[in-house]
């Protein structure tokens, strides 16, 4: 199982503030949709074992899996749109128990850390697999084994926030970067991807 946790750190919770026709305008929503998308989608399918968990305004966790999803498209509106159902079942979200909004999203009432407690424990390496961060200040992805049972955490278009960043450290095996370039979060799913797809660029 690949994971891939995002955090949205402006977009709003309430469903009626994103429209479908201004998606970038409801905080860079845009950009989550764009990693939903590289996270479970290639070019004439989907992924298997892969989930994607949006994690919004430190609040809630939207979870996309690739394994039980069902007429999801790649485009940014159709992404938006089921972000957008999440959240309007939010009432429906008690406790840490999630809300089911269609086949394979869910949303829970949980922040980055009760998130990545849920998926490795406060240590790193809990039930689902090993935290992994991504940031420019990591070493570099090549030099690194791929481990098994990642869960990648990433920021949006911002740096990670001290708190945020402590929470990751606090829990992360390994800090790692993708390339020499600052990619936008999308684009880094991808890249990742290929790195593992490829057992660290050694099969092809």
């Amino acid at each position: 199982m690949r994971q891939f946790v995002v955090i949205g750190r402006d977009v709003p919770t309430d469903p009626d503030a994103i429209s479908l026709s201004d998606i970038p305008g409801a905080g860079r929503l845009d950009l989550l949709c764009r990693c939903v998308s590289a996270g479970l989608f290639l070019s004439h399918g989907i992924r298997e074992s892969v989930r994607v968990h949006l994690v919004i305004a430190d609040e809630f966790a939207v979870t996309v899996d690739a394994d039980t999803v069902r007429h999801l498209h790649p485009d940014e509106r159709n992404v938006a749109a089921r972000i957008r159902d999440a959240l309007d079942a939010k009432a429906d979200a008690i406790g840490h128990m999630p809300a089911d909004v269609s086949p394979g999203v869910e949303l829970r009432r949980m922040g980055l850390e009760a998130t990545l407690d849920r998926l490795v424990g406060d240590d790193g390496r809990g039930p689902d697999g090993t935290l992994v961060q991504l940031h420019e200040d990591g070493d570099p992805l090549v030099d690194a084994e791929p481990p098994s049972d990642p869960v990648f955490v990433l920021s949006d278009h911002h740096d990670f926030a001290p708190d945020e960043a402590e929470a990751v450290a606090e829990r992360a095996e390994r800090r790692l970067r993708v390339g020499p370039e600052l990619l936008h979060a999308d684009h880094t799913v991808t890249v990742v991807h290929n790195w593992l797809d490829t057992d660290g660029y050694a099969e092809y």
